[in-house]
């Protein structure tokens, strides 16, 4: 059973797009909700496909915000880069990496089976202590702004009918099954355990 207050964790791959719209949303909304990124390093599209900006997770993002403008302030405006990275650095100061995370969530929702895989694992390589379960959820949101935005808000309705479930440990596949079907969209679930 979880508690009335549900430690949520959002997990993308460079702790950018995806995780933070969902992070903005889910605060507005009162939740308890951190966000991290997966990755080794933290990548935003450059001038061209194959010449990302590449940052350690230990940069700001008004850092990053401000290499950016330095570097071509017209493309990042226009891209949409430096307003995602405007709204990241309201919401905290830098990237972070979930695998230097040791706090334990209760839900933990992934933007793509790829990252899925890399938080199961990740967990499962810790050593129990507490055998507290934390539900893994993945809802696959392509990493593009509007996508990100309805991404959130979907996370967003789940997380509220999660919170309303009685007992989300035995209830949650089935909602799962339920918003399956109304939101055509297919997702991961496994209990892992800390």
């Amino acid at each position: 059973m979880l508690s009335p207050a549900l430690q949520i964790a959002v997990v993308c791959s460079s702790n950018q797009n995806r995780s933070m719209e969902a992070h903005n949303i889910l605060s507005k909304r009162g939740f308890n909700i951190r966000s991290f990124g997966t990755g080794n390093r933290v990548k935003l599209p450059g001038p061209s496909h194959d010449k990302p900006n590449v940052y350690d997770f230990k940069t700001t993002y008004d850092e990053m915000y401000n290499d950016l403008i330095r570097k071509d302030k017209g493309l990042y405006t226009r891209n949409g880069i430096l307003h995602m990275l405007a709204r990241n650095k309201r919401i905290k100061p830098r990237p972070e990496r979930f695998q230097n995370c040791k706090d334990q969530f209760d839900l933990i929702f992934t933007c793509e089976e790829r990252i899925y895989d890399q938080v199961v694992e990740d967990l499962n390589s810790r050593e129990q202590e507490t055998c507290k379960p934390v539900h893994v959820v993945n809802v696959d949101i392509p990493d593009n702004q509007e996508e990100a935005i309805l991404g959130a808000f979907l996370i967003c309705e789940l997380c509220q009918r999660i919170h309303s479930l009685e007992d989300v440990d035995n209830d949650i596949s089935q909602l799962l099954l339920k918003f399956e079907k109304k939101s055509g969209r297919a997702f991961l679930h496994t209990v892992c355990f800390y």
